[in-house]
């Protein structure tokens, strides 16, 4: 299970930038995960809950995490699609000439802090 990596290396980040403002306490931190960036939510929820209750900084801080979609553009027919359902092959052409659009991101975005 990377999760926990994922979980401590966040928390590391947003310490780091929340500490450069000075910040007594973070309350709230934003992720957006890519439906097919290796990462499981829920798994990341429970190691979430873990971590923070053992650091001071961040005890009680709640994770929002926000999907994206994983979409493939065709470059054969220029066309896009939803990965999860049609993968590789183009559902328009037939075609594996594909690459991924969207899905595989992983973001910190917006922290809370006090």
């Amino acid at each position: 299970m990377h999760e926990l990596g994922v979980v401590f290396h966040v928390m590391d980040t947003v310490k780091a930038a929340a500490q450069r403002e000075q910040a007594k306490h973070i309350n709230k931190v934003c992720l957006e995960i890519g439906e097919v960036s290796t990462v499981i939510p829920s798994l990341l929820q429970d190691c979430w809950k873990w971590a923070v209750a053992k650091d001071d900084m961040m005890t009680e801080c709640e994770l929002v995490i926000h999907g994206r979609k994983a979409m493939t553009h065709c470059n054969k027919c220029h066309k896009d699609y939803p990965t999860t359902v049609f993968e590789k092959i183009c559902p328009y052409c037939g075609s594996d000439d594909t690459y991924l659009l969207t899905g595989d991101e992983f973001i910190i975005g917006d922290i809370e802090v006090v």
